[in-house]
């Protein structure tokens, strides 16, 4: 299982990766494991997001689970390639299956994360 340490991670199995004001979120690769082939991504979100608020769904071929936003901030980009390709959530979760881009309106959450030794603790990693 890949938990890279460069990222930070909520207990719901969302990654963020920051790069400067802009955090680039996805679903980890224990997430994409446990669902199973993603089929489509359905992101309805757009604008103003607070940190735990529902961005859109992820489905996969036995369930349809929720991505939260790890923090609050404006959603400023969405990867339409995973519609086309949901698959890419699959085989590359922290690079091709990225979800959004939202540009952070409080960096102080990110503190409220996990980073990666803790993410593998409550996955059993």
């Amino acid at each position: 299982m890949n938990i890279p340490n460069d990222l930070k991670y909520t207990k719901d199995h969302e990654w963020i990766k920051v790069d400067g004001n802009t955090g680039t979120i996805g679903v980890t690769d224990f997430a994409q494991g446990e669902l199973g082939d993603v089929i489509y991504i359905d992101i309805t979100a757009s604008g103003n997001i607070n940190q735990g608020e529902s961005c859109g769904t992820i489905e996969a071929v036995k369930t349809v689970s929720d991505i939260f936003a790890p923090v609050s901030g404006k959603i400023i980009e969405t990867n339409k390639s995973v519609n086309d390709n949901p698959a890419s959530v699959n085989k590359d979760p922290y690079g091709e299956g990225w979800i959004i881009k939202i540009e952070l309106s409080n960096p102080s959450e990110l503190e409220s994360l996990l980073n990666a030794e803790q993410y593998k603790a409550q996955v059993g990693a």
